[in-house]
């Protein structure tokens, strides 16, 4: 192909990416990136762990300076400049510069990554100082600047997901005092709500204070942001708040150019990540795609698969022919100690959907019991009913996170089931990992429930269940030793039968209530759901997960021991 002049709008991921790879697949054309800020290619997913000083130079955030996009793959990059409006007959774009100016410049082809905006709410008061988003670089200048004062001790973080609790972690790192505050009843609500449980739990023993179901109605100060006013009228003392209560894709630019918004709410395009118009492109933040799962339209905006739809369209827009198949959604972030994570779809999605299917927990640990440093994490899988094929899993725990949920990633696009999952052979050494790694127990459990094996029942449902029935209705046995049922609670109303006691003992029950029993993870009850059912008990359900699971508590001493579920 020969020269062509290709205009890239907006210059973080996808834009970015989009350009530096029109220039590798494309000697000869002219590319120019136009980029609203005053820098481009920087690391807005690292900005919360410069406020910790995980990172500790500013100049690390930088992966790509202007003079260096253009050294090295000879794009032109002007930053500070707005594009203001497309004219698609005449295929050319309006500029505004800082100054003010306005010029135009003529495209081939056109890319659009114009990414999202923080959401920031009409409150009263939200124009006082001190008040922030941490969305970009100046952002967190501004952030910075306002530390530097050193009279800021009490920090507000307003909103519950990934970067309310990154924001969380750090300014508990810089020694303030911290109060999160989510309007929903979890944190994280892109998580099932029982899998959120412990980051609330965990953030708590931190340090923090943790408000859920509860939002901002009003801010005050003079001048200044002194305090909060929530819902219920309670207020919140605040030196510094920060907004992270979501973005918005900037829309506006598309619209008034009059290309195709999709049922998402993002802008529509082709598997070749090609608009309405043939000859503009669009990725990242702003666009919808198939998810993967369930073969719908969303907007998910992630970094990962704004970077990859950066390489495609870069691709096609100097002739080559490559698709976009789609997102599940996967993601993973850190509050405190503790990791989450989540891949395709969760229980709320599946139940929305109206899909068949059923759920596991197993608690494991990460890696070998016996050698040091071994700590839980646990993994809810969400599983096809008839065929078994997984749906979605979310993993909560202190390591070994991130690649747990790549390889479920990885088995979700693949189709694989909870049966392909007990085969994995996947690598063993004491320091990674356990003989049966975690994945494969989630596999053996899931596997066990699809064929029929044994039947358990959710932490969630036995709570239901002893809220709503009255004692004739069930028995619960705890099948614990009995230091764990003294030292670490249990479930009430329970019948304490530890699980070596039960053929002994288990004419102490009865054989015709509904019977449900449970261990630390599921093991031990595993093992007496088997002796029970021999031995002619009707209907015996084994509590998924455990006390742990019931619990949903991970804020635990590393231990030693079974890690299993009913396998």
């Amino acid at each position: 192909m020969g020269q062509q002049k290709i205009v890239v709008i907006g210059g973080v991921a996808a834009g970015a990416s989009a350009a530096a790879k029109a220039r590798r697949d494309n000697e000869k054309a002219e590319i120019v990136i136009y980029e609203k800020g005053p820098y481009v290619s920087f690391a807005n997913c690292g900005l919360p762990y410069y406020i910790s000083r995980d990172i500790k130079e500013r100049e690390d955030l930088f992966l790509m300076t202007p003079e260096f996009f253009y050294e090295r793959y000879r794009v032109i990059v002007k930053v500070n400049h707005e594009v203001v409006k497309i004219d698609r007959v005449k295929k050319q774009v309006e500029i505004k510069k800082q100054s003010g100016e306005i010029f135009t410049d003529t495209y081939d082809k056109l890319v659009i990554a114009t990414g999202g905006t923080p959401i920031k709410p009409p409150i009263p008061g939200g124009n006082l100082e001190n008040i922030f988003t941490l969305f970009t670089v100046p952002d967190l200048d501004a952030i910075e600047k306002a530390l530097a004062g050193g009279d800021v001790e009490k920090v507000v973080i307003v909103g519950g997901g990934y970067i309310g609790l990154e924001a969380t972690e750090a300014f508990l790192k810089r020694g303030k005092k911290v109060t999160l505050i989510e309007k929903m009843d979890q944190l994280l609500p892109y998580l099932d709500e029982d899998m959120a449980v412990p980051l609330a739990i965990h953030l708590e023993n931190l340090g923090a204070r943790v408000i859920l179901k509860n939002g901002v109605k009003e801010f005050k100060g003079e001048k200044r942001v002194q305090e909060i006013i929530l819902e219920n009228d309670e207020a919140v003392e605040a030196d510094l708040v920060i907004l992270a209560i979501g973005a918005r894709p900037q829309l506006e630019l598309i619209k008034a150019a009059g290309l195709k918004i999709g049922p998402a709410g993002g802008v529509e395009v082709d598997a070749t990540l090609r608009t309405s118009d043939p000859d503009i492109y669009a990725g990242g933040d702003i666009i919808e795609t198939i998810h993967l799962v369930t073969g719908r339209k969303v907007r998910i905006p992630l970094a990962g698969p704004a970077n990859k739809q950066g390489r495609i369209i870069g691709a096609n827009v100097v002739g080559g022919r490559r698709f976009f198949k789609g997102v599940l959604g996967t993601s993973i972030v850190k509050a405190g100690e503790l990791t989450a994570a989540k891949t395709g779809i969760g229980e709320r999605e599946a139940k929305e959907l109206g899909l068949a299917y059923f759920v596991s927990y197993t608690p494991s640990l990460h890696h070998a019991g016996y050698y040091p440093g071994a700590r839980h994490l646990l993994i809810k899988l969400v599983v096809a009913e008839h065929s078994g094929k997984i749906l979605g899993a979310q993993i909560v725990g202190w390591q070994g996170v991130d690649k747990r949920i790549d390889v479920l990633a990885t088995a979700i696009h693949a189709s694989m089931t909870v049966e392909d999952l007990e085969d994995l052979d996947l690598a063993y050494a004491p320091p990674y990992s356990s003989a049966k790694d975690p994945v494969t127990i989630a596999g053996f459990v899931a596997a066990n429930i699809l064929r029929g094996e044994i039947d358990l029942i959710t932490p969630e449902a036995i709570k239901k269940a002893i809220a709503k029935v009255t004692r004739d209705d069930w028995q619960i046995i705890d099948v614990r030793t009995p230091q764990e049922y003294q030292e670490e609670g249990s479930i009430p109303g329970a019948v304490f039968i530890p699980v070596d006691q039960l053929r002994e003992r288990h004419k102490e029950l009865n054989t015709e209530k509904k019977t449900a029993l449970y261990c630390k993870v599921g093991y031990r009850s595993y093992l007496g759901y088997k002796i029970l059912k021999d031995l002619g008990f009707k209907e015996v359900y084994n509590i998924s997960g455990g006390y742990m699971g019931y619990k949903s508590d991970l804020g635990i001493a590393p231990t030693k021991g079974q890690t299993s579920s009913g396998n």
